[in-house]
């Protein structure tokens, strides 16, 4: 299996953004917090969805 090859990405605040083909051939969309201590990512459909959760998040790190 290949691994994720992320293009488009793009960072907002400490927050990045990339685009993925998975397994099956459908293009998703994550966004991953690289704060240290924080634990957000999340994957999405569309480009403006992970674009949004980037702009809204806000880090609570533990």
């Amino acid at each position: 299996m290949r691994p994720n090859r992320f293009y488009q990405v793009v960072r907002i605040g400490p927050v990045t953004v990339g685009s993925y083909r998975d397994g099956r051939g459908r293009t998703l969309h994550t966004a991953v917090c690289t704060a240290p201590g924080c634990d957000f990512s999340a994957d999405y459909r569309s480009r403006a969805a992970a674009e949004l959760a980037a702009r809204t998040h806000r880090c609570n790190p533990r």
